[in-house]
């Protein structure tokens, strides 16, 4: 029904953590019923041992889904669960539904300030989880394929009925080793030109250390280094000498218009460069028939490989308008 009426919610981090994690809770207790595994006599440790596993399976379905969309791994998310949890169902939920009954009397000051207390415990938690060292992990961002092969591999392992059901692990396979092999693009040009980023041998350099601070911070968490952008302006000398290409960054008109260059060479810039330059050149007359564009450099044969914004969006009538035939 959700995806009749808003089919674009496939794509959203929301509805696939949301689903990944019921459909795992499904199977999981289905599994655990049908082989008649007890959770305990007492009544404390079934409801204990049912946060346990709830939270565990939770935070294993939806975290590698988190890691594509975010980029992070909580390596303590199942400790702040434990705490947080419980509180969720036994007072924050009961208080809202007295909240909302309450309404009408205008007596839903108290089971609403009940309510925050409860959120406010919540919010705590995480903030205190989050500031421990170590609490969350960085990862690149996987390729388009590899969270629908996962999930696909995921559902035939949970679905799927008899030992036929563990075909579904090679799927989940594929993904993995397609996540640990991916392989960011070497250069990184803004749109505009107005930042570059280079890979080096422990993270991407930065052109500027100021300036497309939210290009800057998406790229850098995309990579799995999420350093600031000044960290990352730092390695821009020592990265660029040690690149077989020569790549420059240049801004402003004047050092635009003074700018010389050899062969081989890439120069990027924020003002238009004259067209009869030798090297291959990257201004805001360029990219705006292109987007933002990555590069990936072949090292032996001394070209770049150019995937860019257009080739994903493809031509449309708002971003062809006003480009030159």
């Amino acid at each position: 029904i959700i995806l009749i009426l808003r089919p674009e919610a496939l794509l959203g981090p929301g509805f696939q953590m949301s689903f990944a994690a019921t459909t795992a809770l499904v199977a999981v207790f289905g599994l655990l019923r049908d082989a008649r595994f007890s959770l305990g006599r007492a009544s404390w440790s079934r409801a204990v041992m049912a946060v346990i596993i709830s939270s565990s399976v939770a935070g294993a379905a939806t975290g590698p889904i988190g890691a594509a969309h975010f980029n992070q791994t909580a390596h303590l998310g199942l400790i702040a669960n434990l705490i947080s949890v419980p509180l969720m169902g036994t007072l924050i939920i009961p208080a809202l539904v007295c909240a909302a009954l309450l309404l009408p009397l205008e007596l839903d000051g108290v089971p609403l300030s009940i309510a925050g207390a409860g959120l406010d415990w919540i919010l705590g938690v995480a903030h205190t989880v989050t500031g421990i060292e170590g609490s969350r992990g960085a990862v690149p961002s996987p390729d388009w394929f590899v969270l629908p092969v996962m999930a696909f591999g995921f559902l035939i392992l949970f679905l799927w009925q008899g030992r036929l059901r563990f075909v579904g692990l090679g799927p989940v396979a594929v993904s993995v080793v397609a996540w640990a092999m991916v392989e960011r693009p070497d250069v990184l040009i803004a749109e505009g030109g107005a930042l570059v980023g280079v890979m080096g041998e422990d993270g991407r350099a930065l052109s500027k250390a100021r300036g497309a601070g939210f290009v800057a911070t998406n790229w850098l968490e995309s990579d799995g280094y999420p350093i600031s952008q000044d960290a990352a302006a730092e390695k821009w000398k020592a990265v660029t000498a040690a690149n077989p290409v020569r790549i420059i960054h240049v801004t402003g008109k004047r050092a635009s218009a003074e700018l010389r260059c050899a062969e081989g060479e890439i120069v990027v810039s924020n003002a238009d460069l004259p067209e009869d330059m030798a090297c291959d050149t990257f201004d805001p007359e360029r990219m705006r028939a292109t987007g933002a564009v990555a590069l990936r450099l072949d090292r032996r044969e001394g070209h770049a490989m150019m995937t860019t914004t257009r080739d994903y969006t493809g031509d449309r009538l708002w971003n062809t308008r006003g480009l030159r035939q």
